[in-house]
Formats: structure tokens, sequence, C-alpha cells
């Protein structure tokens, strides 16, 4: 009976298999990118972003309703376009990456709230917030995977310099070019947004920084080892993708909302058992 609870709707249902191959796909390059964003302390920079990718889904949605590729390029616009000032603004003031994301990342995030009023029907657009099993299809999945595919690409390519930027990026800066520093950061970032943007379909833009952080804090409260923390995030990413995916399909529950409380739950239960 447990077996046919666990399986059966992966094996009768082709909606529930592209979720699950997504979510697995997308717990190992959002462990990297979290893991990061972790290390680089800029967590909240992260979920900066995820608000500001809203206005251009949003715009790409009213252009085109059926088009991921028309809201994924929007998405992309606009997060690399909050980066990019970001990252200038930091570079020529006094301001703190952080601040210079938080001076912009609420404004992007209220023009992407008020562009959803322009659609008539507002209840199409909840998925975009909060994700949708059902809108994953054979075209996401392809996406997805060109997304993930390039994210490791990149990290297997400047996983060194990456490390090096971190942790100390003075010693960066003193062995290289003074452009080198900003081109690693900028790349960073590019990964986060693409990151963000595949992430939506399934999670929503709201949620999509959860599955981005939550594993990897709870991986950081069992080791300090990096390699270990990057496995321990991909295990608990899967885990609660899996489980959540149970419960949105038997409780009719939004999946985003659900995979990031249960992530929510193993972190405050490896803080405590740590």
């Amino acid at each position: 009976m447990l077996v046919h609870l666990l399986l059966d709707p992966f094996l009768y249902h082709g909606f529930m298999c592209r979720a699950m191959v997504v979510c697995f796909a997308l717990s190992l390059s959002t462990a990297l990118i979290g893991s990061f964003l972790l290390l680089r302390r800029m967590s909240l920079i992260g979920d900066a972003l995820s608000h500001a990718i809203l206005p251009g889904v949003v715009i790409g949605y009213l252009f085109n309703s059926t088009s991921l590729m028309a809201m994924s390029l929007g998405g992309i616009s606009f997060g690399l376009l909050v980066a990019i000032i970001s990252v200038w603004v930091s570079s020529k003031s006094s301001l703190k990456e952080d601040a210079s994301f938080s001076g912009l990342y609420s404004g992007s995030l209220a023009f992407g709230v008020l562009l959803m009023f322009f659609n008539e029907n507002h209840i199409d657009l909840l998925h975009i917030l909060f994700g949708s099993v059902m809108s994953i299809d054979s075209y996401s999945i392809k996406y997805i995977g060109v997304v993930v595919s390039f994210t490791l690409i990149i990290f297997s390519l400047f996983y060194r310099a990456l490390i090096i930027e971190a942790f100390d990026a003075d010693f960066l800066m003193d062995k290289t070019t003074v452009w080198y520093p900003q081109l690693i950061q900028v790349l960073f970032l590019g990964l986060v947004v693409l990151n963000l943007v595949a992430s939506f379909q399934v999670i929503g833009t709201l949620m999509a920084i959860g599955l981005m952080m939550l594993p990897v804090l709870s991986a950081r409260c069992w080791t300090t080892s990096l390699s270990k923390m990057l496995l321990f995030s991909v295990c608990i990413s899967c885990l609660c993708s899996y489980c959540g995916l149970m419960l949105s399909f038997y409780m009719s529950l939004p999946i985003g909302p659900v995979i990031v409380l249960l992530a929510n739950i193993v972190f405050f239960l490896s803080v405590f058992f740590n």
C-alpha cells in the first residue's frame, strides 16, 4: 500500500514525472549557487534578485502568455539589469552591495505587482508567484536542462576563481587585472538570475530563493567542508522536492510553498539537533 502511494503518482501521471526531473535537476545547480551565496554573505541579495525578476516575467506574460521563452527573457533582462546597476552603484559610491540591492529590488517588486493588475485574470499569474506542477512541459524541461548544464560548466571553469573571490577578493584583484574580479562577480550574479528564472515555473518567483538557500543552510549546520556541504544540500533539496510533490499531488496544494516549508522544517531540525 505504501509503495503504491509513493510511486503511483509518477507511474500514471506524466506531469509528476516531469516535475520530479525538473526539481532534481534544479537541486544540482541551486545547491552550487546557494553555497556560494552563503560563502559570499549574499543570501539576502539572492532574495532581492528573486523579486527583481518579477517585472520582466510579468511583461513577458503580458506579451505572450503561452511563451516560456518570453517570460524567461523578460526575467533574465530585469534581473541582470538590477545586478549590473547594483554592482556599478557599489563600485562608484560608499554603499555596500546589499544596500544598493535593497534600493532597487523593492521598486522592482512593486513595479511587477502593479503590472500584474494589467492582466484581466489575475489568477493566471499566481503560478508565477507560487509555481505550478501543471505548467511544466517538455519545453520547460529542455530549457531548465540547458540552464543547469550551463551553470555546471561555468562552475567547473571558474571554480577556483569563485572560491578565491568569495574568501579573499583583494588577493584576486592583486593577482589579476582590475576588471577580472568584477567580471567574476557579474558572471556569478548572472548565474543566480538564470537559476531563479529557471525555478519560477516550479517554485514561483517569491519562493525560488527558498529552494536555493534553505538546503544549503541546513547542510552548513552539519559540516564545515565545502564539498560535503554541496553534497548534503543536494540530498536535502531532492528529499524536500520529492516530499513536496507528493503532498502537492495528494492534498492539491501549491507546490512552491510546500517545498519551501519542508525545507524550512529541515533547517529548524538541523539547527536544533546540531
